[in-house]
């Protein structure tokens, strides 16, 4: 193991592996210290959307750069991400969803994105073979698809090839300091000098820098995924309906989700975080399934000084796994039926969960902070980080080796949470 590094990242999901790579490609020598393995969690976990439509303004200049990245990507690397630009279609049930979505062809026409609103009839051209009493929907051929168990991994692959170190199986117990700058990491196999450390831990970010003192409101969102059968190629759009949400893979297979619907589990962080989150959950609260039980005890006794999770919280869960929802599997498989009438036999063959990082205006903490030099922030992607991924590996790594990035992060400051003020969230996807 080495004891020194020019940066050091924390965290093996899509936006870890892309900083390691774009560092490594810069011609500096990265680690990367992943607790589990890369992509163990979320990052592999989505839906595989690449979209620039439907989301927050100040998310599309990044996302337009990151599409055009994404289109090259699969050559850069010399590894096939399976991307293809089928487009990205969120439909409408009614009147008023179909406004919302009208009303982001400001944001389109403001960055000249090929963005259109489609009628029922219009769906059904794009589409043959779907049926559905939609209102319209918002379309964009330019976004994209690709397979999230392959791109983080392969980002991975190429920067230890320039000569990244990637230590899987290695937990980063806290960030060091000294001087008001950070100073390296402490793991559990010992201590990493770097005169940058990024923190791209995902769904861990809030407590691994609550022990430097910094309050990030995240929370933890339960989506529920499936995988189906193979089947006759329909559409190579990622697709939102009202009921289901689908991506159809190259082999022919599905990925399912609810439209809408996620579960959130009641934790200690609930109370922690709330009030910041309150305003986004008010305004969205059909959106959620509440639980509280099991998780919330868990949680608890693992911030307990005398349990393992106490004492060392990133090393008692190597990989996040949390239970699927048998009720949104089976209702989407059955929407999907519905969507598609002459589809033949088709039946789910695995099913999983990830636990989505969301922050209290759903957009992502991209840059550095005021009370550490030396520390980035790369985490908070609230369950759109995939298509984002390679942007904010290059960003993070123009940050480290410049100081300045080539694009706006203003608006993904940290310090836009003090004192618990935050936006309200301005997507509409």
């Amino acid at each position: 193991m080495k004891h020194d590094a020019d940066a050091i990242i924390v965290g093996g999901g899509i936006a870890g592996a892309a900083t390691a790579y774009y560092l490594a490609k810069a011609g500096l020598k990265p680690i990367l210290c992943e607790k589990g393995e890369i992509a163990g969690e979320q990052s592999s976990r989505n839906w595989g959307f690449v979209r620039q439509q439907g989301r927050d303004p100040f998310e599309v200049p990044l996302m337009i750069e990151c599409n055009r990245m994404w289109r090259g990507l699969s050559a850069e690397l010399g590894i096939d991400l399976h991307w293809r630009q089928g487009g990205n279609l969120a439909m409408a049930a009614d009147a008023r969803r179909l406004a919302a979505l009208e009303s982001w062809l400001e944001v389109a026409r403001l960055y000249q994105l090929d963005s259109r609103i489609l009628t029922n009839r219009e769906i059904r051209d794009l589409i043959p073979g779907i049926e559905g009493r939609w209102v319209g929907g918002l379309y964009t051929p330019s976004d994209g698809q690709a397979e999230p168990a392959i791109v983080a991994p392969a980002f991975a692959q190429v920067a230890r090839r320039l000569g990244a170190e990637i230590m899987t199986g290695c937990a980063v117990d806290e960030i060091v300091t000294a001087g008001g700058a950070v100073t390296g990491v402490r793991t559990e196999r010992g201590e990493i000098k770097a005169p940058i450390v990024v923190c791209a831990a995902g769904a861990w970010s809030s407590r691994l820098l609550r022990r430097l003192g910094l309050s990030l409101p995240q929370l933890l969102i339960r989506g529920t995924v499936a995988r189906t059968t193979p089947a006759p190629m329909v559409t190579a759009a990622g697709v939102w309906g009202p009921e289901v949400a689908f991506r159809q893979r190259s082999d022919g297979s599905f990925n399912i989700a609810a439209g809408t619907g996620t579960d959130y589990d009641i934790v200690p962080d609930t109370l922690r975080h709330g009030r910041a989150f309150w305003p986004n959950f008010r305004e969205n609260r059909g959106l959620f399934d509440l639980h509280f039980g099991p998780a919330f005890l868990k949680a608890l006794w693992s911030e307990l000084p005398l349990s393992e999770g106490g004492r060392y919280p990133f090393r008692a869960v190597r990989v996040m796994d949390p239970p699927a929802n048998p009720n949104r599997i089976s209702n989407g498989l059955a929407e999907l039926k519905t969507v598609f009438p002459g589809l033949g036999p088709i039946e789910v063959t695995r099913s999983w969960a990830g636990n989505i990082d969301a922050t209290p205006d759903a957009i992502p903490v991209l840059g550095g902070v005021d009370q550490l030099r030396g520390l980035l922030i790369a985490t908070g992607l609230s369950g759109h980080g995939f298509g984002m991924g390679p942007i904010v590996g290059r960003l993070m790594a123009e940050l480290a080796t410049k100081g300045k990035p080539s694009l706006d992060l203003q608006g993904f400051r940290f310090s836009r949470f003090r004192g618990g003020a935050t936006l309200g969230a301005r997507s509409v996807i």
